[in-house]
C-alpha cells in the first residue's frame, strides 16, 4: 500500500468517526435525524451549505471544463447570483418551515399548496433528479480515488468502500454527520485547491499574467467568448438559471432548514460568495494544465495528471483525500434528503396513520435500500444515467415557479396551475435533452443572440405562463357574504 493510498484510507476512516460521533447525546428523532432539530448556528450551516456545494464539480469538473473550452465555461463556474437569490428567498422559506413542521423539499410544497398528491409529484420528480446527481458524484469519486493511489485502487473499489461509509453514518446520524464532515472536507478542500492554483501557475510560468500571455499565444481566442454557441448571452442566461434550480434540489433545501435563524441565512448569503474562490483556484489549475499536458483525451484528469507530474505521492495522497471527501459530504445529504422525502412524502400518503417515530426508522431503514439502488445504477447505467444528469437542472429549475408564487401574500398560483405548468415544463425539457435541440435549432431566423439562450431558462418562462394561466382557470371565485340588513324586504305594491 502507498503513502497516498494509506492518507486517503486515513481522511476516510476519520469521516466514518465524525459521522459516527456527531449522533452523541441527541435522540434520533425524525426532525433530529433530517434537519438537525433545526438547531445549526450560522458557522455550521456555513460549512454545511459550502458542503453541498463544492463538490467533484470543484475538483475535476471545473478544471477539466476550464481545460477543454477556455474562458466560456471558467467564468460560468465562478458563479455568485446564486447568493443573489439566497438572501431573499431562504429566509421566508426558513420561516415557513419552522412554523409548520417542514423537513423535506416536497413536504414543503405539499403544505403550501395543501395537496398531499402535488407532494408525491415533486418528491418523484426529485428522485428522478437527485438520483443521477448522486451517481456521478461516486463516478467522480471512484475516478478521484484511484487517479490518486496510482491505480491501486479501481473506481469500482472505491465506490464500494464509500458507499458502505456513508450508508453507515448517515443511517446512525442523519444529517448532523454531513455537517461534521462537511467541517473538514471544507478545511482540507479549501486549502489544497488554494496551494494548487497559486503553485502551477508560478512554477509553470512565472506568474498568472504570463500564463495567461502563453495561453493566448498558442491558443488565440480560447480566453474569449465566441460569438455565438457558448457566447455572452448564454453564459447569462445558464448562469440564471442555475440560481433558480440551484436551492429547489431536496438536499440543497434540507440545509436550509437546519439552521436555527433567518439572520444565519442571511449572513450565510453574505459571505458565500467569498468561499467561490476555491472555483477561482480551480480554474487556474485547469488553465495551468493547458500547455502543460496537451492532447489530454479525458479532459477531468487535467488536475490530477498535472498533480503526479509536480508532487510527491503523500501530496497526491491529499488531494485525492480533499476529492474524495468532495464527494462524500453532499452525497451524504442526497441520501439523508431522498430517505426523507421518500418516508414523509410517499409513504405517509400511502399510511397517514404513521407516526414520527416509524418515520423516522423507515428513514433509517431506507437509506441502505437507496444506496444499492445508487450503486447499481452507478455500475450500469450507462448513457441513460448521464442524460438524466443533464436533465437534473432543468427538472429542478421548474420547480421554482411554484415556490416563487407560494410566497405571495395572496398566491396567485392553484394547484391545478402549478401541478400543470411543472408536469408540461417537465416533458419539454426531457424531449431537448434527449433530442439534443435547442432555441437556434428550433427557431433558426431568430437574431444569435436570442439563440444562445440557454433552454432550461425559456422552459421556465413557459412553467410560469402555463402556471398563472391555468390557475387563472382553476381558481375558485370568491363569495362575498351578504348581510341580511343590505337585503330589501320592501315588497312591491298591489
Amino acid at each position: 500500500m502507498n503513502v497516498a493510498l494509506l492518507i486517503i484510507a486515513f481522511f476516510l476512516i476519520l469521516s466514518i468517526w465524525l459521522g459516527l460521533r456527531a449522533r452523541k447525546g441527541k435522540e434520533m428523532s425524525m426532525e433530529q435525524w433530517s434537519v438537525g432539530g433545526r438547531g445549526f448556528g450560522g458557522l455550521l450551516v456555513f460549512f454545511l451549505l459550502a458542503g453541498e456545494m463544492f463538490t467533484t464539480y470543484t475538483f475535476m469538473g471545473a478544471s477539466g471544463s476550464t481545460y477543454s473550452a477556455g474562458m466560456p465555461t471558467a467564468i460560468y463556474a465562478f458563479n455568485a447570483f446564486y447568493f443573489v437569490l439566497a438572501y431573499w428567498l431562504l429566509p421566508p422559506i426558513w420561516k415557513y418551515a419552522k412554523e409548520n413542521n417542514v423537513i423535506s423539499q416536497s413536504d414543503f410544497y405539499e403544505k403550501k399548496y395543501k395537496s398531499p398528491a402535488f407532494g408525491v409529484l415533486v418528491a418523484v420528480i426529485s428522485v428522478i433528479s437527485i438520483i443521477p446527481y448522486l451517481i456521478m458524484q461516486l463516478k467522480g469519486l471512484g475516478i478521484i480515488v484511484s487517479e490518486a493511489s496510482y491505480g491501486m485502487i479501481s473506481p469500482n473499489v472505491a465506490i464500494c468502500i464509500a458507499v458502505l461509509s456513508i450508508t453507515i453514518y448517515v443511517t446512525a446520524s442523519g444529517v448532523h454527520s454531513s455537517a461534521w464532515t462537511a467541517v473538514i472536507k471544507d478545511i482540507i478542500i479549501l486549502s489544497v485547491m488554494i496551494f494548487m492554483g497559486v503553485y502551477f501557475p508560478l512554477h509553470y510560468y512565472g506568474g498568472f499574467e504570463p500564463m495567461f500571455q502563453a495561453i493566448d499565444a498558442a491558443k488565440p481566442g480560447f480566453l474569449l467568448f465566441p460569438e455565438q454557441g457558448l457566447s455572452i448571452s448564454w453564459f447569462i442566461s445558464a448562469t440564471i438559471m442555475t440560481a433558480l434550480a440551484f436551492y429547489m434540489f431536496p438536499h440543497m433545501l434540507t440545509g436550509v432548514f437546519t439552521s436555527k435563524s433567518a439572520k444565519a441565512l442571511r449572513w450565510n448569503a453574505a459571505i458565500m460568495p467569498i468561499y467561490q474562490v476555491i472555483i477561482v483556484f480551480s480554474l487556474l489549475v485547469g488553465f495551468s494544465a493547458v500547455l502543460q499536458i496537451p492532447n489530454l483525451k479525458d479532459t477531468d484528469l487535467a488536475l490530477f495528471t498535472l498533480a503526479k507530474m509536480s508532487f510527491d505521492p503523500w501530496f497526491v495522497g491529499v488531494i485525492g483525500a480533499a476529492g474524495a471527501l468532495a464527494a462524500l459530504v453532499p452525497s451524504s445529504l442526497v441520501l439523508t434528503s431522498t430517505a426523507t422525502i421518500l418516508s414523509k412524502n410517499v409513504y405517509k400518503v400511502w399510511k397517514p396513520t404513521t407516526t414520527d417515530q416509524q418515520l423516522a426508522r423507515i428513514s433509517r431503514m431506507l437509506v441502505p435500500v437507496i444506496s444499492l439502488v445508487t450503486l447499481y445504477f452507478t455500475f450500469n447505467g450507462g448513457k441513460s444515467i448521464l442524460n438524466l444528469y443533464l436533465m437534473s437542472y432543468g427538472f429542478m429549475a421548474q420547480m421554482f415557479p411554484a415556490l416563487f408564487f407560494s410566497l405571495w401574500k395572496k398566491n396567485p398560483a392553484t394547484v391545478q396551475g402549478a401541478a400543470t405548468g411543472l408536469i408540461v415544463s417537465i416533458i419539454i425539457i426531457a424531449y431537448l435533452t434527449i433530442s439534443g435541440a435547442t432555441i437556434g435549432s428550433l427557431f433558426p431566423s431568430l437574431p444569435q443572440v436570442i439563440k444562445d439562450l440557454d433552454v432550461g431558462l425559456f422552459v421556465v418562462i413557459i412553467n410560469f405562463v402555463i402556471t398563472l394561466g391555468v390557475s387563472a382557470v382553476t381558481r375558485k371565485p370568491v363569495v362575498t357574504a351578504v348581510k341580511n340588513s343590505d337585503i330589501s324586504t320592501d315588497r312591491p305594491s298591489a
